[in-house]
Formats: C-alpha cells, structure tokens, sequence
C-alpha cells in the first residue's frame, strides 16, 4: 500500500493508529535488536500520540497530511522527552524539553514519532562506524557484515528493513542522508539549505547541515518535504521560499528536463559497474542526455568541504566541557585538566580527530589562511554549478563511488580515504543545493544509486525526473 494510501484509509477510519502503531513498534523493537537503527524507541509516545489521533477520527475532528504515519527521526533532531543525544555519549540522558521545528510540523500533520535513529556520533562519518562511545553499529540491511552509509545509517537501514508505511527525518552535512539511502537501496532527499528549518537540530556545521526526508520511495519525500519546508522564524537562516506541493511535480514529464552527466565522477576512482547501471539504465528509459566537466568541484570540494566542517564543528563542539551541557565528572583539578577529562572520556575518536583538525584551522594566524580560502573556493565552487544549471536542469553522478563496503574493508582506509569517499555528495552540500539519491537495481545483492542534482529550489524537478524511474 502507498503511504498515500494508508493515510487515505487512516482519515476514513478503516485502519486504527493504535493498532498499525503498535504492530510498528513490535517490528521496530525486533529489527533493532538485530541491526541496531535505533538509539531510542519512543513507545509511550508512540501509542500516546496514536490514541489521540484516533479520537479525534471518531469524532470527526482528525486532519493533517500525515494523519497517523509512523515518523522516525535521525538522533540530532531533539525530540520533546525523548532521549536525544547525536550518538554521542556527552550527550547521554539529554531529554529535550521542546520538539525541533520539523518534527512539530510533523506532529501537528498527524504523524507518530516512533524513535530516534542511529547515527556517526555528531554526524562524523561517512559508513555510520564512527558512533558514540557505547552505542551499537547500524547494519547494512542487505548484507550485515557491510555498512549502511552515514550519518544518517539508522534512517537509511530502518527505511528498507521495515514493512510497514514509514518516513524518517534525516539530516546531512557532507552527503548523510544520500549516503545511506544509497547503501540501503532506498530514497534520501537533501533540500536547499535554508528551505527547511533547522531548529531544535543539533549543529555539525551550521553553514552546511540540512534536514531532509529518507523512505523507501520518491513519493513519500516529497510528501514530507510539503510538510517540513517552508520559513521559521526561530531559525535566521530558513529562507521565505514560495510554497509549493512537492507532489503535484509526480504528474510532469520528466523527460521533457535537460539533463547532464558529470564527467569526472564516471572516470578513475568509480566502480565500472556503477557507471555502467546508471548509463545503461537512462538508455533502457530514452532518456536523452550530455556530458559536463566540473573541473573546480572535482579537485577542490573535499578539501574546503573537511575545512569548513571541522572549523565549525570545533566551534559547536566547545560547549560540551562538562560545565554547563553534556556529560560531567567530579569537579577536581584545573579547568584545562577537568574539561580535557569530560571530553576524552565521552567524545568518540573521529569526534576527536575533527575537533582537533577544526581548531587549529580556526587558530589565530591559520583561519585566513585555512576557513576563509575554503570559503572563498566555496563561492567558486557555486559559480561552477551556476554555469552548469544556466544550460541544464539537472545534473547526474553516482551516489557514492563503491558499492556498500564491509566493515573490513572500512577498517583498512587511512582517515583520508574515508574522506574521499564523499567525493560525489560533498559539491552539492557546500554548494546548498538541492539533491536526491535514488536505487536505479541491484549488483551483487547490494543497491546500486544514481544522483541528481539541481539548481537552488527546484525540488520539484528533482522528483519530477526521478519519477521516470519508479514507474
């Protein structure tokens, strides 16, 4: 059944909340214990939420675009009463007392928060490997001895495992919610920054992070992104965009777009059989199409993308000393010695790395030269897609350059090369644009993806070009 559908049915009262809210939880407890996509499964909530919903059916008061769907939503988007924590340990027994933006636009649509997701501590990863000290590793849906992509890995592998109707609420800063519905065969919208609130969202990096929808089709991002996008004045950087519906653009002719393929990222470096799925699979739909260079994003956004996160990140990050947020420990020694102690006890090793990369870049004497170059390539690195969307509307890479790796695999990249892996996502986050990644079949029982990528704004394109692949 569509998720349109089922909440169709919901409004007509011929399926119960409670019950289909119940039979979720049941199946989310024992995917979880098997694949660990959640930190924190919310069952008072859940069922609380699901009883008042259908009271409000009865008495012929129930409306909202997501009338009784179950809601996941990804760590580091605060929850009202339920733990939040970014899978980071500093963070532990943090039990917000507000709901952030996005998820009370959701609640206020009707939809059931179900938990939190799993996720790379701070959303530092690119395989969701990097979590908090303590917290369980997401398994890859298809394979568990591979990863599911990160930061997001959590919503991506809870998405595909689950039966049941469900959208999750992700977020990205590098690629974290392209990645994992990559690795995990599934659909991850990354909007425009500034389309959707950030507020109530734990920072990474505040020019970088987005929220954005992940599920297991098309249809359903955007019908999440009707409810999410739009301004808020609690966040200074939501933009007071037109209002659209994000679903109307699943009627339009997705061929009729200019479309354009990203030279560089099907040469040295890409799987053979990923390029060849995604060139293979726009022939087999008569889709016509060029090729592009982007010679500037592909040699400079990995490196000012790693500067501009970890600069920020670092600065995020400061708060956590254990004095008046986050974990703390019995106040002894001086200020130096206690707040090194707070943070090397419950801050993970690749938090660790970034916080140390992040500060001396932001160092008096280094912050010219490192943080505002990067910045300054930023702009040109936006020029170049600018040129790019003035002739096409949309432009096309792999997600990511491999299939899913396993564990192993993960274990044998030096720091750098597990940055590299990111080549593909990086450009279109730093840029702020909009982009979308889709499973175009399978190779080897792993999903293979494809992405687009648009202009600022234009979502809609993006759902109405990849709707000729979900036909």
């Amino acid at each position: 059944m569509r998720t349109l559908e089922f909440i169709e049915q919901v409004k007509k009262g011929k399926i119960s909340v409670e019950e289909n809210t119940k039979k979720v939880l049941e199946e989310a407890e024992k995917i979880n214990s098997e694949y660990f996509y959640f930190n924190s499964i919310s069952k008072e909530l859940a069922i609380q939420q699901a009883r008042e919903i259908d009271k409000k059916i009865k008495a012929g008061k129930a409306k909202g675009m997501l009338l009784g769907l179950p809601v996941s939503v990804k760590d580091c988007i605060v929850v009202k009463n339920v733990e939040s924590t970014a899978g980071s340990k500093i963070l532990k027994g943090y039990f917000p007392t507000f709901n952030s933006t996005v998820v009370q636009r959701c609640i206020d649509e009707g939809a059931v928060i179900i938990g939190k997701t799993a996720q790379d501590e701070f959303g530092f990863g690119s395989f969701s490997i990097n979590v908090g000290v303590g917290f369980k590793t997401p398994l890859n849906p298809f394979d568990k001895k591979r990863v599911t992509g990160g930061s997001s890995g959590g919503s991506g592998g809870y998405s595909q495992k689950t039966k049941f109707n469900q959208i999750s609420l992700a977020e990205s800063t590098g690629g974290s919610i392209v990645c994992p519905a990559a690795f995990c065969g599934v659909a991850g919208l990354c909007p425009t920054y500034g389309l959707v609130s950030r507020w109530g969202m734990m920072d990474y990096a505040n020019s970088l992070d987005k929220i954005g929808p992940m599920a297991k089709t098309v249809e359903d991002c955007a019908l999440m992104l009707n409810v999410i996008a739009g301004r808020d004045e609690k966040d200074s950087t939501s933009v007071d965009s037109k209002k659209e519906d994000y679903l109307s653009y699943l009627k339009k002719d997705g061929k009729k777009l200019k479309v354009a393929l990203i030279k560089e990222t099907f040469g040295e470096g890409t799987d053979e059989v990923i390029s060849k799925k995604i060139k293979d699979r726009l022939v087999s739909l008569n889709i016509s199409y060029d090729e592009i260079e982007l010679p500037l994003n592909y040699k400079y956004s990995i490196a000012a993308y790693y500067l501009m996160s970890t600069t920020e990140a670092s600065t995020n990050l400061a708060k956590y000393c254990g004095m008046r947020y986050g974990a703390h420990e019995k106040l002894e020694g001086g200020f130096n010695e206690y707040f090194s102690k707070v943070r090397s006890l419950n801050f993970g090793q690749e938090a660790k790395r970034r916080i140390i990369l992040g500060t001396f870049a932001r160092m008096s004497g280094f912050r010219d030269a490192y943080y505002m170059r990067a910045v300054k390539v930023r702009t040109k690195l936006i020029e170049e897609y600018k040129k790019a969307f003035s002739k096409y509307d949309i432009l096309i890479c792999p997600t990511m350059p491999i299939l899913a790796p396993t564990f192993d695999e993960t274990k044998k990249l030096t720091p750098l090369q597990n940055y590299i892996i990111d080549i593909m996502t990086v450009g279109p986050n730093l840029a702020g644009l909009p982009h979308l990644s889709i499973n175009i079949g399978m190779e080897k029982g792993l999903p293979v993806a494809m992405m687009m990528i648009s202009d600022h704004f234009q979502e809609g394109k993006l759902i109405q070009f990849s709707k000729e692949f979900e036909k």
